[in-house]
């Protein structure tokens, strides 16, 4: 298993979530999404220009800019 921003994700990976590495208001958005540490995630898609990034998450999906991914820490398979 190795650790990655979720940036670092491709299209159609899964992985779980390690670890929220922003605080304030900006980490308090994002854990109320439902991105907290041992959450299951998958990349669903990326804009044109690679932002945002779509995340199949619990069922539904979200949008993230690729500066809030920054803050999130997964864990992925090496395969």
């Amino acid at each position: 298993m190795t650790k990655i921003s979720l940036r670092e994700m491709t299209k159609y990976q899964s992985g779980v979530i390690t670890a929220v590495k922003a605080g304030g208001e900006l980490g308090q958005r994002i854990r109320d999404m439902g991105l907290v540490p041992g959450t299951e995630i998958s990349i669903r898609g990326r804009a044109p220009l690679y932002d945002p990034v779509a995340l199949r998450v619990m069922g539904g999906t979200l949008s993230l800019r690729n500066n809030e991914a920054d803050y999130i820490e997964v864990e992925v398979d090496d395969a």
